[in-house]
């Protein structure tokens, strides 16, 4: 847009609808939630806002007058997938409300399989992000550190399962839009590493793929590295 502001503005800080004219006929929420469905549907490169407009029903240039630039429909979208967070009541177990917290996280990221790819690039202090790093404190309050410590392992925490929750989505759509199965790939690929390794060069990767014999259970390595992460913060393991 031409007119777009020349200084850093927020979002949230500015009215739902700027410009002239009768009643806004749309809220953000409305705008979000169009996105939203969009993302769902198509992805995230199916998000633009001609389409967001079309979804509503209403003109492309129109939509700039509540939104004026993408970026800030990213942080409308990330917003409105943050209401699916459950501010559950804390136990007083501060380690068994992260791991329901990150495992939380993570089924809303399969649910929306588009949310990795726009994690990095938002800035994340939208009014339902707010409410959950509040909720996340409010769980750590039992831990006996420092508050910017408790920050520290919320963003570590959800740094690890957007990483690896975004790993597993990308893996998932490589191998659907393959021409034959995960089995096929699978099968070929362990051969030519099959092959690599009885050459002798890599010992020590000999010596760990034969303690790990066998298919690896994702799910668990997904709950050891959460387990790990918070041993590291865990007071009374040092």
């Amino acid at each position: 847009m031409a007119d777009r502001a020349a200084v850093p503005e927020v979002i949230w800080a500015r009215p739902e609808r700027t410009g002239r004219g009768p009643k806004p006929a749309f809220t953000r929420a409305d705008i979000a939630a169009a996105a939203v469905r969009i993302a769902d549907a198509s992805g995230l490169d199916g998000v633009t806002m001609r389409q967001v407009a079309a979804e509503l029903g209403c003109g492309t240039m129109s939509l700039y007058n509540y939104v004026p630039r993408k970026e800030d429909l990213y942080e409308l979208m990330i917003d409105a997938i943050g209401a699916e967070h459950e501010m559950f009541e804390p136990s007083g177990d501060w380690r068994a409300d992260m791991l329901r917290n990150a495992e939380e996280t993570r089924a809303i990221m399969y649910r929306h399989t588009w949310v990795p790819r726009l994690m990095p690039g938002v800035f994340g202090f939208s009014p339902n992000t707010l409410r959950y790093l509040e909720h996340c404190l409010a769980c750590l309050e039992p831990l006996d550190v420092p508050a910017g410590t408790k920050t520290e392992l919320i963003a570590l925490l959800n740094g690890v399962v957007t990483t690896y929750t975004g790993n597993e989505i990308a893996t998932a759509e490589r191998t659907r839009a393959m021409p034959w199965s995960a089995e096929e790939e699978n099968a070929v690929r362990m051969a030519y590493l099959g092959s690599q390794i009885a050459t002798g060069a890599y010992p020590r990767l000999t010596a760990s793929f034969t303690e790990q014999s066998g298919p690896v259970d994702l799910e668990a390595v997904f709950r050891r590295a959460l387990e790990r992460i918070l041993d590291a913060f865990d007071p009374d393991l040092r």
